[in-house]
């Protein structure tokens, strides 16, 4: 069983780094690009991870990569293999774990989205709600960046740069190419109507009711994935 989309994070985020700390930067944005292939299913569980194929893929030589494949390894993604590593595969319990702690934590960033966030950055959300509330839901791949860009934006508006680290770290288990072409047209709606609540509590700044209303969308998605595994 393997998790959902990710959402990335950008730790360097200044412009051009300067020509000594490239190889490094590039590790960096290849490792991002990779744990994104990797929760988001793109990379399955158990497949191998070809260094050749990737470095072309990437447009990267073997150096940023293999640094990059080696803190995949350490969040605990990747197992090794006889020749190299693949994409590890994650329990059922492994996986609800990982639900259960970013409800927490995203959660807590919807709290602080409502209570610290700019009437700006709360437009931007509410926005961005209408948006996905009147598209179509029939492509996946929309679905996918629109949900992100949404749950972003929460977390743009929660100013804590750690606690969107720990977000980052949990991966992003509840919305995934095979789970958003097989969602049904209600299922859509109920989430979109939870987007609706935590954006409401966010507009009125009332934290507790948008940290809980977000917790009940995660753990409802949680609810979602595991109907979808069972079939």
């Amino acid at each position: 069983m393997t998790g959902a989309a990710g959402q990335g994070v950008d730790p360097v985020g200044f412009g051009a780094p300067p020509a000594e700390d490239r190889p490094q930067v590039q590790s960096v944005s290849v490792y991002e690009k990779l744990r994104l292939a990797i929760v988001s299913g793109e990379l399955r569980p158990n497949e191998p991870l070809i260094e050749d194929s990737l470095s072309q893929r990437y447009g990267i030589s073997r150096t940023p990569l293999r640094e990059a494949i080696q803190r995949l390894a350490a969040d605990g993604l990747l197992t090794g293999r006889k020749r190299g590593w693949a994409v590890r595969e994650f329990t059922a319990d492994e996986i609800r774990e990982n639900y259960e702690a970013r409800a927490g934590l995203e959660g807590l960033a919807c709290r602080f989205a409502a209570e610290r966030g700019t009437d700006e950055e709360h437009r931007r959300i509410a926005t961005l709600h209408e948006r996905r509330r009147t598209m179509a839901p029939q492509e996946p791949g929309i679905r996918i960046r629109t949900n992100r860009e949404f749950h972003d934006s929460i977390l743009d508006a929660a100013h804590n740069d750690r606690l969107r680290h720990l977000i980052f770290l949990t991966g992003n288990f509840y919305l995934t190419r095979r789970v958003a072409t097989t969602t049904s047209d209600e299922q859509y709606r109920r989430a979109q109507s939870e987007h609706g609540t935590i954006v409401r509590a966010i507009l009125e700044r009332n934290g507790p009711a948008a940290s809980e209303a977000m917790m009940v969308h995660i753990m409802n998605a949680f609810e979602t994935w595991k109907r979808f595994n069972a079939d």
